[in-house]
């Protein structure tokens, strides 16, 4: 019995003690593995933990591009950029997003 509790307590402690930052970082993993689903709820981790981690919005809004979805994309790029205006490959991307979106003007801006 003590060795089920001890069990349970440390898979609490691993579960629930990541940071944003180790969420981001699987995410990227599942990413790379083309779990594009996967790395979208762990980007969703990491932004639950730490509203204001520009990175995350910035992987998210890469995957979300990735999976033609150029509206959220566009979304989690603005917020990206709000965090973090110096992030060119944001307003790059957030380009990218408009124009497939057949928003020329949008994305010259």
């Amino acid at each position: 019995m003590k060795k089920l509790i001890l069990f349970l307590v440390v898979l609490n402690l691993i579960t629930f003690g990541q940071t944003a930052e180790e969420y981001n970082d699987k995410g990227d993993k599942k990413y790379d593995l083309e779990d594009y689903k996967g790395a979208i709820a762990d980007y969703n981790k990491a932004i639950q933990l730490k509203p204001d981690y520009a990175l995350a919005y910035y992987n998210r809004g890469i995957t979300k591009f990735d999976l033609k979805d150029y509206n959220g994309a566009i979304t989690d790029y603005n917020k990206a950029i709000q965090l973090n205006p110096s992030d060119t490959l944001a307003y790059y991307f957030r380009g990218l997003a408009k124009y497939n979106l057949k928003d020329c003007n949008g994305a010259i801006a």
